[in-house]
């Protein structure tokens, strides 16, 4: 979908503080209006929003096992108030369309490889995020992180937006039916993954939903998106398929056994095992700097910020948000905020600047107050958004050249180990590894720079500590 798909309604001169915000985001020089990003930001909102029931749900789980005490209401309101200061920060410092929340992935390796799976305490691992969150911001005001993101090829980049592509519709097609999911595909022992079981309800009214949506689409109506969303909930609601809301309205409950225990936990990991520690950082910090690049890459090829030489303006200060979004999770009590590849659903609504993300954590801020509604709208509905925007940042393949082994076979594997490792970080690090070797095969060592041979030996160490460590 290009930018003329978003032609914006002409609106009468703004005056007072509409102005001054249409001024301080550029509406003009980026060709948008307040209702195109609010609407951008709600549709952003509404495909991420799970988060703030699985995130607690995946915390509370593992740090049940070493305190049994309810935390999960505790850890919704660390999560919105994270996911907020992320998102307001990307809007004033980068403005841009990008929002932020605790990752998926990055949570999961917090409560079941670290606290569950090493037994390291709950606090420690907090202490972990904290010490990488500010690692990232030092990285980032060192110019080391827009460094990297700048070295990363042009083709890759594009390989990067069509693998995200890949893995959003393939978080979207395999949720599990059991918890809400579509379970359109499902895993498979003989065959790694099979076609899902389409006699389940919330299967079938996953696929209505991707019909009603795409049939929106293709009819080019704007808010295509939140529409099938709205639409598709609306049906499970309808059909009994799930439960709807018992509830508008609720107090939120401040996470005071939350707020600081990452600080505490500094003195219980000094009498623990300081290598696993060590490690432990490494990885969130790993995972958090590639996973955020690589999101940032493809979601800016999408937007079209990214300019002739490949860069992405502000990539400075789209970092440092990430960083500080990390940090303050850390404090609040949840894993690492990262950039969401959801994101891209608000810009293929339309949303060109920050106040895409202000109208996101607006909605993150408020629904600590409306959790039993928005906690209604299952996994299932969010289905049909995330597919339809897979196949928008699939179309970046175009833009490879498919006629080069030495830039084809480097892209394809990037976007396609991207779904299948379920991590963004491992595609483009395999990306990274074979892009300069087959260059230098081709006898074209002269187009690699020196920064993309460092980063390829950095990705390749990485592979082979965790070789040892599995060994």
């Amino acid at each position: 979908m290009s930018d003329s798909d978003f032609n914006v309604n002409p609106q009468p001169p703004a005056s007072g503080i509409s102005a001054a915000v249409a001024d301080f985001f550029k509406f003009s020089q980026n060709h948008t209006n307040f209702r195109t990003e609010i609407l951008a930001g709600v549709t952003t909102f509404m495909t991420m929003a799970y988060i703030l029931a699985v995130n607690p749900a995946i915390l509370s789980n593992a740090i049940f096992l070493q305190e049994p005490k309810d935390l999960f209401g505790e850890l919704v309101i660390a999560t919105a108030i994270s996911s907020a200061i992320g998102s307001i920060v990307m809007a004033l410092v980068a403005n841009y369309p990008f929002a932020l929340a605790p990752g998926m992935g990055l949570n999961a390796y917090f409560a079941f490889s670290v606290v569950k799976g090493l037994g390291i305490d709950w606090r420690v691992a907090l202490t972990a995020v904290l010490i990488e969150g500010l690692i990232v911001i030092a990285l980032t005001l060192s110019n080391i992180r827009t460094f990297i993101l700048t070295a990363i090829p042009e083709s890759l980049k594009h390989a990067t937006a069509a693998g995200i592509g890949l893995f959003l519709a393939y978080i979207a097609l395999a949720g599990d039916p059991a918890t809400g999911g579509a379970g359109i595909i499902v895993a498979n022992p003989a065959t790694k993954t099979a076609l899902g079981n389409l006699s389940q309800p919330s299967t079938l009214i996953a696929i209505a939903g991707i019909l009603i949506t795409s049939a929106l689409v293709a009819r080019r109506i704007k808010g295509a998106l939140l529409i099938g969303i709205l639409a598709t909930a609306l049906l499970g609601w309808i059909l009994g398929v799930t439960p709807w809301p018992a509830g508008i309205v609720a107090l939120p409950q401040w996470p005071t056994d939350l707020v600081g225990q990452s600080v505490l936990g500094l003195s219980k990991m000094m009498q623990g095992n300081v290598l696993d520690f060590l490690a432990v950082t490494f990885v969130f910090l790993f995972v958090d700097l590639f996973d955020t690049i690589g999101t940032v890459a493809g979601v800016g090829i999408q937007a079209g910020y990214i300019d002739q030489n490949g860069e992405l303006p502000r990539a400075k200060e789209t970092l440092l948000a990430d960083a500080i979004g990390t940090t303050a999770g850390a404090i609040l009590g949840t894993s690492c905020v990262t950039t969401y590849i959801e994101s891209a659903s608000g810009v293929a609504e339309g949303g060109r600047t920050g106040f895409t993300s202000i109208v996101v954590a607006g909605f993150f801020l408020l629904s600590v107050f409306f959790i039993p509604l928005f906690s209604a709208i299952p996994a299932f509905a969010t289905t049909p958004a995330l597919l339809i925007v897979g196949v928008l940042m699939a179309g970046n393949v175009r833009n490879i050249r498919w006629d080069d082994p030495a830039e084809s076979i480097p892209c394809f594997l990037t976007l396609i180990m991207m779904p299948l490792t379920y991590s963004i970080a491992e595609g483009l690090a395999i990306g990274f590894i074979t892009y300069p070797l087959l260059k230098a095969f081709q006898g074209k060592t002269k187009e690699v720079t020196p920064a993309i041979w460092v980063l390829a030996g950095v990705f390749l160490l990485r592979f082979v500590f965790m070789a040892f460590q599995a060994a």
